[in-house]
């Protein structure tokens, strides 16, 4: 994840936290701005957005997660410009 948003993200700023049924992927260590959840419980594999209709996508792989990259870069956005109102 760290090296998707690295292109407009400083990477220091990215952190993850894992969770009993989901992995998250925080801008600036802040759980209100979480960009997305990653579940990979059996055979249910997915990636939550945290943008306002919280798209859920099913994904085979870990590997799928870079076919959303505009996706996780344009989420991570809306955070960086409330921090720079």
């Amino acid at each position: 994840m760290k090296l998707i948003l690295k292109e407009e993200f400083d990477p220091s700023r990215v952190f993850y936290r894992d969770n009993k049924s989901y992995f998250n992927v925080l801008l600036d260590d802040n759980i209100r701005r979480w960009i997305c959840r990653l579940g990979f419980n059996g055979s249910n594999k997915y990636i939550l957005f945290n943008d306002e209709s919280r798209t859920n996508l099913k994904i085979e792989s870990v590997n799928d997660i870079t076919l959303y990259k505009e996706k996780i870069l344009a989420v991570a956005r809306q955070f960086d410009s409330v921090v720079s109102s």
